[in-house]
């Protein structure tokens, strides 16, 4: 494989319409996300980190009373999500250096955290706790096991990686959070990998 996981943003905003396009909304996430949200009260403060054109992620969220913060890299994809949900909090921000100054009850990095290398995933999560408060929820989608791989965002290939689940729950743990769920190639999300934590 030799992806070059610099080229991801580029591919997102040469993407991000056709990327809306093809992108499933019939919510086969919705059994994770209500699992992430039960212990999270409505009008709680979910950041959607990586959050595209905002459909149907962050929908599902203003849909269920949270309050949503969107943010992603790609210009492009933010500007569906603005044209979308004009009055949403929207931001342009990088997962491997944002830094808002604010806490947050939940984090939520689906599809989106997996296109970092493996030691930016291990910065991503020192910052996520940052933004995390304590006894808040952490929800990832990454690989089943440790390696590089590769997906695709509308008709063009991307980077993924991913760290091992044991190397996930020593990084987690060292940025006070305690893994609570990781189950590797869900059948019923698309053959996802899902990892949950708590800020401990």
């Amino acid at each position: 494989m030799n992806l070059d996981p610099k080229d991801t943003h580029a591919v997102y905003e040469r993407q991000a319409t056709e990327y809306d396009k093809r992108r499933s909304k019939a919510l086969f996430e919705a059994r994770w996300l209500a699992r992430f949200t039960a212990s999270l009260r409505p009008s709680e403060h979910v950041l959607d980190l990586g959050c595209g054109t905002g459909d149907p992620i962050a929908r599902w969220f203003m849909a269920e009373g949270f309050n949503v913060t969107g943010v992603d890299f790609s210009k492009a994809m933010l500007a569906i999500a603005q044209d979308r949900w004009p009055d949403g909090d929207w931001r342009h921000a990088d997962m491997r250096d944002f830094d808002l100054g604010q806490t947050f009850d939940g984090i939520i990095a689906w599809n989106s955290f997996f296109h970092l290398t493996a030691e930016e995933q291990r910065g991503c999560i020192a910052r996520m706790a940052r933004h995390l408060r304590s006894g808040g929820m952490l929800m990832l989608t990454v690989g089943p096991r440790a390696g590089e791989d590769s997906g695709t965002v509308g008709t063009e290939p991307v980077y993924h990686a991913s760290l091992s689940p044991a190397e996930y729950a020593l990084c987690l743990e060292e940025n006070g959070l305690r893994m609570t769920g990781f189950l590797a190639e869900d059948p019923e999300t698309q053959s996802h990998t899902v990892l949950m934590a708590r800020k401990t």
